[in-house]
């Protein structure tokens, strides 16, 4: 009984976990991405406008989370128009490596 409660806890928790998982990203990495993003976002996450939003000291999990459904069609709409051309083309781990940039910034 011990054993099977272990098992069965062990496999929740890995099910729970690995619906969270993100590759873990590499700031200094996403900052050499990030050329793609100054334009709107600015060159450390500062929007330059009121129309975009700013991306400095976001949640990286978050940022993460946005890009991909920008990149995977599950963000449609009028900032999905702006956005899916410079996220189309971009690895999990180059999303990641984004993400942690921007979520470091202050």
């Amino acid at each position: 009984m011990r054993k099977t409660l272990i098992t069965l806890s062990s496999l929740l928790l890995a099910a729970s976990c690995g619906s969270l998982a993100h590759a873990e990203g590499d700031a200094e990495a996403g900052a050499k991405l990030t050329a793609r993003c100054m334009g709107c976002h600015g060159k450390t996450g500062h929007s330059t406008s009121r129309m975009y939003p700013s991306l400095a000291g976001q949640d990286a999990e978050y940022l993460v989370d946005a890009m991909k459904a920008y990149r995977d069609g599950g963000r449609t709409g009028r900032r999905a128009n702006i956005m899916v051309p410079f996220v189309r083309n971009l690895s999990d781990q180059d999303i990641a490596d984004i993400a942690a940039f921007y979520s470091q910034q202050e």
